[in-house]
């Protein structure tokens, strides 16, 4: 009994000042940071800067973690592995499989229509292009989340830091392509007589090749670190997790999201302006030619088309996208009844988009018919005149 009453004294000994010999070795070389995550749970993370007695500049020692359950693209949020009951479960899992499904046929078909059909390489055809691919690109890595149910990665840290590489670049791309086609139908409303000679196709092209590299350069440059060493940064196996610096955080927030916004508010609520007074100036003119209520209904007909169509795609991209930012900013997770909503909301986005910028074209629906009777297999289809 003393025997092993002394011996369990001299382990704890060994052990206490074995204990503070490793702290003092490390204190010197690994930096803690502690992030708080959802319902009181810390993780610590650990990086080594440089070598022994070096320490790292303050620039350098914020910095932001991101570990993603859902695909969330510009997202800050730390959500932990969670079980779900099964019928939750199968709500999820039938929820992503439908908006992969509805996300990616209806953008498949307007990429065909727009490359196959030679009438409808347009300018702004050409941005409904880019925007299509871009959403394409979501729905195929929602088809990931699909067999991610579980919370782990299982496709290895390559994968993992070119998935959400990915995840970020079309994010980018897909608002500024809606920037661009804020800005093409500014210069089509407000400056009519000059949108043929400033608006090209070649321009547009020129654009939309700009806008992706300049998605794939900033992005490259944010997770350089993770892409040249991919899942250092993860704690355990089945962990696919991303650290960006804070400003860089920052940029990307602005990047993706404030800049796009702020741009396109601004140039709708011109062209809005302008529309409405447009279609007060023609209703006037009418007016003094004839009295016929009918004519005044129709101009007033459009003016409320005008408000509508541009009250949807701003309202929309609203409520799809906002949820979401505010969501990630508080950096909390208070369950599947908000941030995954307010994910499944951002997802959404790129569903709708071909809807509210495709559908209410006549040639897409001719063009759609056309496909899937594939009657497109036909010589001479690229030239069928769908206006």
């Amino acid at each position: 009994m003393y025997t092993f009453t002394y011996l369990k004294c001299e382990m704890e000994m060994m052990t206490s000042m074995l204990s503070v010999t490793v702290s003092r070795e490390m204190e010197d070389n690994v930096t803690y940071m502690s992030m708080e995550m959802e319902e009181g749970f810390t993780v610590f993370l650990q990086e080594e800067f440089g070598s022994c007695g070096k320490q790292s500049s303050a620039s350098s020692e914020l910095l932001i973690i991101r570990n993603r359950k859902l695909l969330s693209p510009a997202g800050s949020l730390k959500l932990r592995k969670t079980n779900h009951p099964p019928s939750i479960s199968m709500l999820i899992y039938f929820t992503l499989s439908s908006i992969s499904v509805l996300t990616i046929i209806p953008n498949v078909l307007l990429v065909i229509a727009i490359i196959h059909f030679r009438k409808l390489h347009s300018p702004t055809n050409f941005l409904l292009l880019s925007l299509a691919v871009s959403d394409f690109l979501v729905g195929f890595l929602i088809s990931f989340q699909i067999m991610l149910m579980d919370g782990c990665w299982y496709l290895g840290d390559i994968m993992c830091a070119m998935y959400l590489f990915l995840d970020y670049v079309i994010t980018s791309v897909s608002g500024g392509t809606m920037v661009l086609i804020s800005v093409d139908r500014y210069v089509a409303v407000c400056n009519p007589l000059y949108y043929p000679s400033k608006v090209t196709a070649g321009k547009s092209k020129m654009c939309i090749l700009l806008c992706w590299a300049s998605a794939v350069v900033f992005h490259s440059l944010l997770l350089k670190n993770n892409l040249q060493n991919p899942g250092r940064y993860k704690s355990c196996y089945g962990e696919c997790v991303v650290v960006v610096e804070y400003i860089g955080e920052i940029l990307d927030l602005f990047f993706s999201f404030i800049g796009p916004i702020t741009v396109i508010i601004v140039l709708y609520s011109r062209v809005f302006v302008v529309a409405v007074s447009q279609a007060r100036s023609m209703r006037s003119r009418v007016a003094a030619v004839t009295l016929h209520g009918s004519v005044r209904v129709k101009a007033k007909k459009s003016e409320m088309k005008a408000a509508m169509i541009l009250g949807v795609v701003v309202v929309v991209f609203f409520l799809c996208t906002c949820p979401y930012y505010c969501v990630a900013l508080m950096a909390q997770d208070t369950g599947v009844s908000t941030s995954s909503v307010a994910f499944l909301l951002f997802y959404f986005n790129s569903t709708l988009n071909p809807l509210i910028y495709a559908l209410f074209y006549p040639w897409f629906r001719k063009s759609v018919k056309i496909i899937l009777t594939l009657q497109i297999l036909k010589p001479g289809s690229c030239d069928t005149n769908l206006m």
